[in-house]
């Protein structure tokens, strides 16, 4: 590690308290640059309306986070994110973007100071139908210094840059979902979970479509989805129209306990992720992660970055997404070696914690 401390500003599109993928993995990066010595400062938005949830996390933080107020109109707060990412960004050896804005913004700024630039790209950000959009991020991203993407998925959609991207994946932090937890009762036989928005790209519709199939083969099977129900009446739609509405419960967002609660008495995690109609994917999934953290295997789709969160026939199985009897052979592998599955997971979410992920973004810091 050098000796000249590094003072560190990540632009981030979202942040904690407020949810989203993007938002969690800038935290994370954060927390872990700054226990390695680094001088942290995050920039980001205030997405609630009055800031009270923000401010309460923000002072329990180790590291300094400037908030872009929330304004009615958008232009202001945008003109915010510029002048304080020029601020603060100036003062820094080293600027991460995270999130679409924040690309953009700290390529702008790359003109006129010259700092270390590093774009970290999760996947929707990369994936624009808007042609003029996408040309807006490749332009972006040809003026950082470096690119880490999250996923092998995720640099194949930046692939025509012809620049080297570095694959650093999604971390989590173990101590945070393997320590013992009451079980509760869930009902099924065996129990599918699904943890993330109810949405098409987090793939719960896919899931429904399977379940006449699936529950021909395991006839109490149960399919649980916990994630804010954003498409919740559509998708129960879904399931009366195949008759299967009485296999599935949407429980809405609950908090990190219940969460767990439910994930202990889990048997296998779904994660069926596709390409929404506007180029909304899964980058990389870490809520697999997190049940593997746990010892739950998962089942996730090809195509997108799923695969490289399940190693499978280890940590789970990998299927194409519509096909119910790779599906259905995927559940019936998982559950007649459910020990191996189990070790396998936990150690596989292990090797993801982020004390060693940070390592990375550290050698590329020097």
């Amino acid at each position: 590690m050098s000796k000249t401390k590094r003072h560190i500003v990540i632009v981030t599109s979202e942040f904690p308290p407020q949810p989203g993928g993007i938002g969690n993995h800038a935290y994370n990066l954060a927390v872990h640059l700054q226990q390695q010595d680094c001088d942290v400062t995050v920039i980001a938005d205030q997405r609630s309306d009055d800031g009270k949830a923000e401010h309460q996390f923000d002072t329990a933080l180790s590291f300094s986070v400037v908030r872009i107020k929330k304004y009615d109109f958008r232009i202001i707060m945008y003109l915010k994110r510029v002048w304080l990412t020029f601020k603060f960004a100036k003062k820094a050896s080293h600027v991460i973007a995270t999130g679409k804005f924040s690309l953009w913004n700290v390529a702008f700024f790359s003109f006129f100071f010259n700092r270390n630039t590093l774009a970290v790209i999760h996947g929707t950000e990369v994936n624009f139908k808007s042609s003029l959009l996408k040309k807006s991020i490749d332009t972006s991203l040809k003026r950082f210094d470096c690119i880490v993407a999250v996923s092998n998925y995720t640099k194949s959609l930046v692939r025509h840059l012809n620049k080297d991207v570095i694959v650093i994946p999604n971390g989590i932090e173990i101590s945070k979902w393997n320590y013992p937890i009451s079980k509760p009762s869930l009902t099924g036989e065996p129990v599918l979970t699904t943890v993330g928005r109810v949405s098409s790209r987090k793939g719960q519709l896919n899931v429904i479509r399977h379940l006449p199939r699936l529950i021909e083969q395991y006839p109490d099977l149960h399919y649980h989805c916990i994630g804010i129900p954003t498409e919740a009446d559509v998708f129960l739609e879904a399931a009366k129209q195949r008759h299967v509405e009485s296999h599935i419960t949407f429980h809405g967002s609950v908090d990190d306990q219940t969460l767990r609660q439910y994930l202990a008495a889990t048997d296998i995690f779904v994660m069926l992720s596709t390409e929404s109609a506007t180029g909304d994917v899964e980058g990389f999934g870490i809520a697999i992660l997190e049940a593997n953290a746990m010892g739950v295997p998962a089942i996730g789709s090809k195509g997108c970055g799923i695969e490289d969160a399940i190693k499978s026939h280890h940590s789970g199985m990998l299927v194409d997404v519509d096909d119910s009897a790779q599906f259905i052979d995927g559940i019936t592998e998982i559950l007649n070696n459910t020990s191996k599955f189990k070790s396998e997971a936990s150690t596989w979410a292990k090797s993801h914690d982020w004390s060693t992920i940070v390592k990375r973004y550290i050698d590329l810091l020097e």
